[in-house]
């Protein structure tokens, strides 16, 4: 799930082999995008607003046009599931996660793959970029989170201390914190610099698929496959509220960017929106 910076539209990604346009406003379905032939698994947003970047099991990204859905390039490189894609804040790159246990670094421009980054022992999940576009930060299966050099490809460290897979990550708009959420039912916060571990997050019953930020990063939203949401403030730790959501196994979760809406997608295919006070 994402949603564009106006607030105004969100994208969603499925099982279907689709992805749909939707107006936040109205709920109605605007568009679908349709061209993988596979799961869609993961969507992003370029930042001005005007293309959605598509992860799919047939091993590709897409790159679309939002206005009028129309598929603009296909990215292909991967030799596995693409679980996981990020765009940098800039606009320019892509960086996509793969069940081939690698990331990969695209121009969005040429649609030209710049760089393979190789150090997970397993699939790769998840990633996110940091607000200054000079760092990736990935989740993995294996446990860990690492944090990567874009313009070097390097690896700069690896974040250990979770017990299970690792399927979501965020990263605080000061670049400095990320925030994991994990198979162990725990969300962590991560020092960044350090590697060190903030914070551990507990209270969810059931494993964690989905985290989001809140634009100010002040506060955190997790999603569990057992209906629930969860609202965290990030300096204390301290949980805020939980939302349950009755009868739904929720997979992914995003926020507007006013901070006030959340959005949660469910394993029906069922998009859920919730109003933060």
């Amino acid at each position: 799930m994402a949603v564009t910076p106006d607030g105004l539209r969100a994208v969603s990604a499925s099982g279907d082999q689709t992805l749909k346009v939707w107006d936040l406003a109205s709920g109605r379905e605007l568009r679908t995008l349709a061209g993988h032939s596979s799961w869609v698994n993961a969507v992003a947003v370029t930042p001005d607003g005007q293309c959605v970047v598509s992860g799919s099991s047939d091993h590709t990204l897409k790159v679309w046009k939002l206005s009028n859905g129309r598929k603009l390039r296909t990215l292909m490189g991967h030799s596995a599931w693409v679980r996981g894609v990020a765009v940098t804040p800039d606009g320019r790159l892509a960086i996509s996660a793969s069940s081939d246990h690698t990331l990969k670094v695209w121009d969005l421009t040429t649609g030209r793959e710049l760089r393979t980054l190789t150090g997970h022992t397993s699939l790769v999940w998840a990633v996110a970029v940091t607000p200054d576009s000079r760092r990736a930060v990935s989740a993995s299966l294996d446990h860990t989170l690492k944090v990567w050099d874009l313009a070097s490809g390097r690896k700069q460290r690896t974040l250990t201390g979770h017990t299970g897979y690792v399927l979501a990550v965020a990263v605080t708009p000061d670049s400095r914190r990320a925030v994991s959420a994990s198979f162990d039912r725990t969300l962590k916060v991560w020092n960044l610099r350090s590697g060190r571990v903030l914070r551990t997050f507990t209270g969810h019953l059931e494993r964690l698929r989905a985290v989001a930020l809140t634009p100010d990063g002040k506060r955190a939203i997790s999603a569990s496959i057992n209906h629930t949401l969860k609202l965290w403030e990030l300096a204390s730790g301290r949980e805020l509220a939980t939302f349950v959501v009755v009868g739904a196994t929720l997979r992914c979760c995003a926020l507007s960017p006013d901070g006030k809406t959340i959005l949660a997608g469910d394993a029906d295919g069922v998009i859920h929106l919730l109003r933060l006070g």
